[in-house]
């Protein structure tokens, strides 16, 4: 897992860039994210993209002192499926 710092005010693009041993020749066809807690005001995914071998997501809002967990599951065009995560620090700037 990476540990990204965020400030609670920030709406930034966090990405997730897929090994080739994970890939292993088939592409991302689908991507899906989820947060934990999901609480309100809690941290929003209010976009996502894929990129070649890159998944992302913007995550905006948060609390400043709270730890969240963003997990983003992969689905391949040969049927495999994958997940990653981020661990996510809110601090306020």
């Amino acid at each position: 897992m990476t540990l990204i710092l965020k400030d609670p005010d920030a709406a930034l693009n966090y990405a997730i860039r897929w090994p080739d041993a994970v890939l292993d020749g088939a592409g991302i066809s689908a991507a899906s994210w989820s947060i934990e807690p999901d609480e309100p005001q809690g941290i929003a995914v209010s976009a996502d993209f894929i990129d070649g071998s890159e998944t992302g997501a913007r995550f905006s809002g948060g609390l400043a002192g709270r730890v969240y967990r963003a997990a983003c599951h992969i689905t391949l065009t040969d049927g495999r499926s994958a997940d990653r995560s981020l661990v996510v620090r809110l601090e306020q700037s």
